[in-house]
């Protein structure tokens, strides 16, 4: 039976540390003398509704060090749902590569792929979640703590498809979760309760805490996000006059633990969800994380395609 990568919530959490373990050793191979060529052979279609820098990148770079090759399909050569049906595009892949990566707008169009592909499907970001970048999100914690249990994680802004799979994972894994928000960009009420769940059986927690200054009282983690994302533009001004503040600048980093480390999963709008100094302090792993995009995604195939 095929596997895919779609949420957080369909894996154990014993299969996620695996991969992240697996993540932090090729990361060590590969500065060490490359990593082992697992993926000899084997290729990946990469499909692209939403533009990315780091999607892109991570996935093509990562097969190639894995021994596979990576193909780009931008909008304009597939038009997913509207040139083709889904279920024609997964049908016709299929018979050509050995596993799909989709970066798309509606989650309904990536459980469309996985339902027709007879190949393993990568969800590389949909409007609900983003569980490639929470794997990167997690290996971070991991290399910074040497755990995800007990450390105390809040995330600030909008309850967006970042935060989901952010929350999820923390919760897998032992964390405590912090989500602090605006009224009415609250992260959906079914999936607080199901995380809540989860992190019970793993001692971890999921707080909802308005007052973003009580919210990062204390904490290891402090995470944001743009407030407006690709698609919502004609929401900006709306946005911008709700969450400054839950900006993440000096005086909310000040308040958090004195080795508390500042996460964005980025592009960042610098100004507004977080400040230079901030971005380019001693706290920040931006970079750091985005450079583990690469890594923990071909834990991901390794996972998925390797013999």
């Amino acid at each position: 039976m095929k596997k895919d990568f779609l949420a957080i919530a369909d894996f154990s959490t014993e299969e996620l540390q695996d991969m992240l373990e697996n993540a932090i050793a090729m990361k060590k191979e590969w500065r060490e003398h490359g990593n082992a060529a697992i993926l000899k052979g084997k290729s990946l279609a990469m499909v692209f509704q939403k533009p990315s820098l780091r999607t892109r990148v991570s996935f093509e770079r990562g097969m190639e060090q894995l021994g596979g090759s990576a193909l780009y399909l931008s909008p304009q050569e597939i038009g997913l749902g509207q040139r083709e049906s889904i279920a024609d595009v997964a049908r016709v892949l299929s018979g050509y590569v050995d596993a799909v990566m989709a970066r798309v707008f509606s989650h309904d169009h990536i459980l469309e792929l996985a339902k027709w592909s007879s190949v393993p499907v990568i969800n590389g970001l949909s409007d609900y979640n983003h569980p490639s970048q929470a794997m990167a999100d997690a290996m971070t914690i991991l290399e910074e703590f040497g755990t995800l249990k007990d450390i105390r994680v809040a995330f600030l802004g909008d309850g967006n498809n970042v935060a989901i799979s952010l929350m999820y994972i923390c919760a897998k894994l032992g964390a405590h979760f912090i989500f602090s928000g605006p009224e009415g960009y609250q992260l959906p009420q079914a999936d607080v309760e199901k995380a809540s769940q989860i992190a019970k059986a793993s001692s971890g927690s999921v707080s909802i805490i308005p007052d973003p200054k009580q919210a990062v009282a204390g904490v290891d983690v402090i995470y944001t996000d743009t407030w407006t994302s690709m698609g919502q533009e004609e929401e900006a001004k709306q946005r911008e006059a709700v969450f400054p503040a839950y900006q993440v600048n000096e005086e909310i980093v000040d308040l958090a633990h004195e080795h508390v480390i500042v996460l964005h999963c980025l592009p960042a709008h610098r100004g507004q969800e977080i400040t230079d100094p901030v971005a380019d302090g001693p706290h920040s792993r931006l970079f750091p994380q985005a450079h583990n995009r690469m890594h923990a995604q071909k834990a991901i195939l390794a996972y998925l395609m390797a013999d």
